[in-house]
């Protein structure tokens, strides 16, 4: 786990080194090893220095959170952090020149560790990252991060890393000051021990436990108290306050930087704390990191089926979704058949990867060959004899199924029997659209999601004929293209787009009660969503969701039952024209030499009541996030989603619901189950059944059950 040896020259080396796993994490067991190495070089007087150093192709990830947090009381959470601080601190006054040799990634913990070092070395690699992204899963750096880092760089410089959670490369890094040295990956451990050698007294003392050492920016000189104003306003206006850890993160910095190092440690151990043990960090680190990291693994995948190797595909239709499907399976350097009706429109698809790695070199990212590299793997055409040989075809054409069903038996004439078809529909039951194909078992639905080069998500829909093969197969495919897998039966609108649709729905419903538009669309956004349900349905497109509405009202007839949503889309599209952001004009309008605004005729579109009657925003925010959570509920309960874990990871990967809430599900679990269920009982009775809880809540509550045990 942690390697200890000791050369003929007095230099210690401390290496991480942890078998069981792929990547050095801290947790018990390493952070003891760890502790015992540099306690057992600090007593040696023969050692005159240390390099702390790894095995692997990177340092130390950060910590392990489903190990390390098993008591989550806040003073286990609270000793834990001291007991860090007291490690870290040793290192710090020992008295001998400690250095980070860093061959690859350090992130969260690992790189506080380097922090707490006299100096830190980085090997020149170009993937490894350097940073402390706590705040993306609710936490705040719980080693010193938060003071180390701001006196090493300043606070300026210093919170927008800790702030972001941004992750950099080495050579960014050293610009920044976050490391010392960038070396040649084999001069690593020579540069390291070179230092030791030649290090003076001094060099074995941190800047901040120097006499008279004042820290940049600090609150009260006047940048640091132009930094705080700026940031905290700033800060409030993109989070609205719903992510504790970025202000807990504020105020350590600022409250660490009017003390010596000692208290600011203490500081940010008590905000450590505070973060660790909130409902947003708990939702975050449960959906984000470990149910992410299941899915991932595919922990879902049918057991018993050999993996499938995959080295040619197909894409039918290479429009945007297509287009962005070819760039991600080229980037896993799959072969690519890229096919669309004409060899234009082919062509087109092709250059949509060419401009994306263009980017990418012109940022010196990626080096040319490399990218001439990967757009060979991608053939246009219009022949679908070229489709011989791939193991899976995705058809991403229009959405109509007289149109799918044509290119679905097209396709399937020149495959293997073995290939597996998949729908890249968003909306058409895969079940339907495999009538079509001469082996119902093979077809499957992934459903992407747009634009695919930045979206990591992947909703694979099993039909009703579906084999645990073919299922585990995509599954395969899905983790070679470095996606994220969910696992959904098949039902109108699947899981993804049917609870998504609710958001807009009650966006549109609110509008068409009278409820000011600008009040909803605030709304939204304070409710930690991406953006307003109206600024929404511009980007969907107001008239692909009349085209789909139109659709679903012929396919279930008398069964269709209208909402309060649809006069407002039907209005908008039908006698208005307003069809949303591609056409300049829908619920907002959108200028080309200025920034989008609420279209000013919806007053008179949609008349609003008055001031007085105007609903508090924090029940707009209810009515909008609860219609998620129960709609959610409802495909548990009809076993469309099977896995709870695949509905939070769905809904804020899929659609952006706020991870704070820690998707779809957790949110019912944090407001509690039972008083969830009464408050819906409230919605429904003042503004419909839509709101009305399923019997598997109302189960759950009489017996005090959740989702997730606590």
């Amino acid at each position: 786990m942690i390697d200890y040896i000791v050369d003929g020259d007095g230099v210690a080396t401390i290496t991480w080194n942890m078998t069981d796993r792929s990547m050095n994490v801290l947790n018990e067991g390493s952070i003891a090893a760890f502790k015992d190495a540099v306690g057992k070089a600090i007593a040696d007087k023969t050692v005159k220095g240390v390099i702390v150093a790894s095995a692997k192709p990177d340092f130390v990830a950060g910590a392990d959170l489903i190990t390390l947090f098993k008591d989550t009381s806040a003073k286990a959470v609270f000793d834990f952090s001291m007991d860090l601080h007291k490690l870290f601190r040793t290192i710090e006054k020992a008295g001998k020149p400690f250095v980070a040799a860093i061959p690859g990634t350090a992130l969260g913990g690992g790189y506080e560790i380097c922090l707490t070092c006299h100096r830190r070395i980085v090997a020149d690699n170009p993937k490894a990252l350097i940073g402390l992204p706590e705040v993306t899963i609710g936490l705040l750096p719980g080693a010193g991060g938060t003071q180390r880092l701001p006196r090493l760089i300043g606070v300026r410089n210093a919170l927008p890393m800790l702030l972001e959670g941004r992750k950099v490369d080495p050579k960014t890094a050293l610009g920044m000051g976050m490391v010392d040295e960038v070396v040649p990956p084999a001069d690593l451990l020579k540069r390291a021990k070179e230092w030791i050698l030649a290090a003076t007294p001094a060099d074995s003392q941190k800047p901040w436990d120097q006499k008279g050492y004042r820290m940049k920016d600090a609150a009260m000189t006047p940048a640091g108290a132009q930094t705080f104003t700026a940031g905290n306003a700033m800060l409030r206006a993109k989070t609205f306050g719903n992510y504790p850890a970025a202000q807990h993160i504020m105020s350590c910095v600022y409250e660490g930087s009017l003390v010596d190092i000692d208290t600011a440690i203490r500081i940010e151990a008590r905000y450590f704390t505070a973060c660790a043990t909130s409902d947003a960090a708990r939702n975050m680190i449960r959906s984000l990191f470990i149910s992410v990291g299941e899915a991932n693994k595919l922990a879902n995948r049918p057991k018993g089926v050999p993996t499938q190797a995959y080295s040619k595909i197909g894409i039918l239709g290479a429009g945007m979704m297509g287009a962005g499907i070819a760039f991600a399976a080229s980037s896993a350097g799959l072969n690519v058949v890229l096919l669309d009706s004409t060899q234009e429109a082919a062509d087109k698809g092709k250059a949509y990867s060419t401009g994306l790695l263009d980017k990418r070199v012109a940022a010196k990212k990626l080096k040319p060959e490399a990218r001439d590299a990967q757009l060979a793997l991608i053939t246009p055409t219009t022949d679908y004899a070229l489709l011989k040989g791939c193991e899976l075809v995705i058809e991403a054409v229009f959405e109509d199924r007289a149109i799918k069903a044509d290119v679905t038996k097209k396709a399937e004439a020149q495959l293997a029997a073995s290939a597996i078809f998949a729908s890249n529909t968003s909306t058409l039951p895969i079940t339907g659209l495999a009538e079509a194909s001469a082996r119902p078992a093979n077809f499957i639905g992934l459903h992407f999601f747009s634009p695919v080069d930045k979206m990591p998500l992947v909703e694979i829909i099993r039909g009703k004929q579906t084999s645990d093969e073919t299922l585990a197969r995509a599954m395969d495919f899905v983790k070679k293209i470095r996606k994220t897998p969910i696992v959904v039966n098949d039902s109108r609108g699947f899981y993804t787009s049917r609870v998504f649709a609710t958001y807009v729905n009650e966006g549109l419903t609110l509008l068409s009660e009278g409820v000011n538009p600008a009040l909803i669309e605030n709304a939204g956004k304070m409710a930690g969503m991406p953006v307003g349900p109206l600024a929404l349905a511009d980007e969907v497109s107001l008239e692909l969701m009349h085209r789909v509405r139109q659709q679903t009202k012929k396919d279930l007839g008398a069964a269709y039952k209208a909402d309060g949503s649809e006069p407002v889309l039907t209005n908008m599209v039908e006698k208005l024209a307003r069809i949303g952001k591609k056409a300049g004009k829908g619920f907002y309008d959108y200028p080309t030499d200025g920034k989008k605004r609420l279209w000013s005729g919806l007053a008179q579109a949609f008349p609003q009541k008055p001031e007085a009657e105007q609903p508090d925003v924090q029940d707009v925010i209810k009515r909008l996030v609860y219609i998620q959570s129960v709609e959610t509920a409802r495909c548990l309960e009809e076993k469309v989603v099977i896995d709870v874990r695949d509905a939070d990871v769905g809904s804020i990967m899929g659609w952006g619901f706020p991870p704070f809430r820690g998707g779809t599900v957790s949110n019912i679990d944090t407001v509690g189950v039972k008083p969830f269920v009464a408050e819906c009982d409230a919605l429904a009775q003042k503004h419909g059944t839509r709101f009305t809880p399923p019997k598997l809540l109302r189960d759950m509550a009489t017996e005090g059950k959740r989702f997730y045990a606590a």
